[in-house]
């Protein structure tokens, strides 16, 4: 049955249709609505929230500490998805080039990730990025390797090493904090942009070639415009989950390396300022927004 043939069938549409609107419905937009209230909403006692239509929530979203808040939480989620696209985009490249009976393994490798809980793979990281963590342990080993190679020169490794390793300070630090949302995004960043190579015309990567175009030409002028929806929609799915990530910051950044998402948790958990969390919630939801109708313009932009 095709979709036409559904069309000419309403009902049988409706049938399949009720269920998911039903869903969305209950577990979706009315706790979004529930959440819109509040934010223009006022504490009336301590389990009490009036709705009061007022703007005061969202006119202390523009307090100068919350300002800094969102601008690290946005500087943070930026760097970490450029990161990702970085490294997702040749790993994409390289499945989408490998043997067939390769691609299914180097996939399953990608979403092995997606296997275990979120929390006991950020739990993981203390005990990499620790200061005496995993990390910290191989970079001492590779010091004490060199500095002895360099004795053995002669040059006096002591002296030109330092006479003492020191752990590199991860926790409690932006790059910790990067580091982690970096290792929980890439595959949100890899898929898209796999999946971009996989429906590419290669011909036209040979014809490039052919007419002499270099391996950088034909990847700046060809392939990377050719995929550059792919590269769009990864960076998309990774920053918006980026920006609302406050399990990573809490963990690694050790109460030193808020972001937004944090305030929010805390409003709701600690403070009891539901209207103020509800209506900073809502913000970072119209910033999605603003990205996505970004993203819309510019497929349609592509198609014309």
């Amino acid at each position: 049955m095709s979709l036409e043939d559904y069309r000419q069938q309403p009902k049988v549409f409706a049938a399949f249709a009720l269920p998911t609107l039903v869903w969305l419905l209950l577990f979706f937009v009315t706790p979004l609505t529930i959440i819109w209230l509040y934010s223009f909403g006022e504490n009336v006692s301590l389990v009490n929230i009036e709705t009061t239509w007022t703007l005061d929530n969202y006119v202390r979203i523009f307090q100068p500490e919350i300002m800094v808040l969102l601008w690290r939480s946005l500087w943070i989620a930026g760097i970490a998805t450029v990161i990702c696209l970085a490294i997702a985009y040749p790993i994409a490249l390289v499945i989408a080039t490998a043997r067939e009976d390769k691609k299914p393994w180097l996939l399953l490798l990608i979403m092995l990730p997606f296997w275990t809980n979120l929390l006991i793979r950020t739990y993981a990281l203390l005990n990499i990025l620790g200061t005496r963590g995993r990390l910290n342990q191989a970079l001492e080993w590779l010091w004490g390797v060199a500095n002895t190679a360099v004795n053995r020169i002669g040059l006096g490794g002591m002296q030109l090493l330092g006479e003492n390793f020191t752990p590199l300070k991860m926790l409690g630090t932006p790059s910790g904090v990067i580091f982690g949302i970096v290792y929980v995004s890439l595959p949100f960043a890899i898929l898209p942009i796999y999946s971009s190579l996989e429906r590419l015309d290669r011909s036209y990567l040979e014809a490039s070639l052919d007419l002499g175009a270099g391996q950088w030409k034909t990847f700046r002028y060809v392939l990377l415009p050719m995929t550059m929806t792919g590269v769009v929609t990864a960076a998309i799915i990774t920053f918006i989950p980026a920006l609302g990530q406050f399990i990573t910051p809490d963990l690694l950044g050790r109460g030193q390396v808020d972001m937004i998402a944090n305030v929010i948790e805390r409003q709701f958990k600690r403070a009891n300022d539901w209207p103020f969390g509800s209506a900073l919630s809502l913000f970072l939801l119209y910033i999605t927004f603003v990205l996505l109708a970004v993203r819309s313009f510019y497929d349609s932009r592509r198609s014309h």
